[in-house]
């Protein structure tokens, strides 16, 4: 599926321009973190790549037809979306969507619940759940078919220290296992820990790329360094 290369890549929204315009090469390994402060675009760039933001200018292309990247692809929204059913049908859904008989499915759910923690909450519904539950549960049912490639944003957004962790060992887990995952965060200390690569974007573009402990350490552009820094960016 990759490399993934973006030219000119524009996301607008009623004429005003929200990002670009974005040039871009992924390749196919590891963790690559997207920072920025608020309103820089990290948000519309992770659903340009994915397929759920228009594209209006410029090309995305996947090494793969682009109908074939997307299903190997998953999304998880920084506020989780819950099937209004219980924890087991909502992990089993992306399954039996995809013809896995209902049987198996629900086999495979069973132990993703427990994998996360949920092990005999399988009939509760899942909007009962915390909020960490609900956020382990998305996460899981994003990663139940196997993606290569997973988008998260803000995943821990508003977690607490637990949920996070346990949010950020199964991520670990997953980029051992060779799922790509593309995450944006606002939380350096996550960044810090998870980075393979880093993409700072700020005003809708993108300001520096690079491996994260480059990028921590010898930031090149201002921006960057006052970003770091903790200033107040516009």
């Amino acid at each position: 599926m990759f490399p993934l290369v973006v030219q000119g890549a524009e996301a607008r929204r009623k004429g005003a321009r929200l990002i670009g315009p974005v040039d871009l090469t992924l390749g196919g390994q590891g963790v690559t973190v997207v920072i920025g402060p608020n309103g820089a675009g990290k948000t519309t760039l992770l659903g340009l790549l994915h397929g759920i933001v228009r594209l209006a200018e410029g090309q995305i292309t996947w090494q793969v037809p682009t109908e074939a990247a997307r299903r190997a692809q998953s999304f998880v929204f920084q506020r989780p979306v819950m099937l209004r059913r219980s924890v087991l049908d909502n992990l089993a859904y992306p399954l039996r969507i995809r013809g896995l008989r209902r049987a198996s499915a629900q086999e495979t759910a069973v132990a993703w619940a427990a994998r996360i923690g949920l092990a005999g909450a399988e009939d509760r519904p899942a909007t009962s759940l915390s909020g960490g539950e609900q956020q382990k549960l998305a996460l899981a049912r994003a990663l139940i078919t196997a993606p290569e490639l997973v988008f998260l944003d803000e995943p821990t957004a508003s977690l607490d220290g637990r949920s996070t962790r346990e949010i950020e060992s199964l991520l670990q887990e997953q980029r051992a296992a060779g799922t790509r995952i593309i995450m944006s965060t606002h939380h350096m200390g996550q960044a810090r820990r998870l980075a393979d690569d880093v993409i700072f974007l700020c005003g809708g573009k993108i300001v520096e790329t690079g491996p994260a402990t480059d990028f921590f350490e010898t930031p090149q552009s201002a921006l960057a360094r006052a970003f770091l820094n903790g200033d107040i960016l516009e």
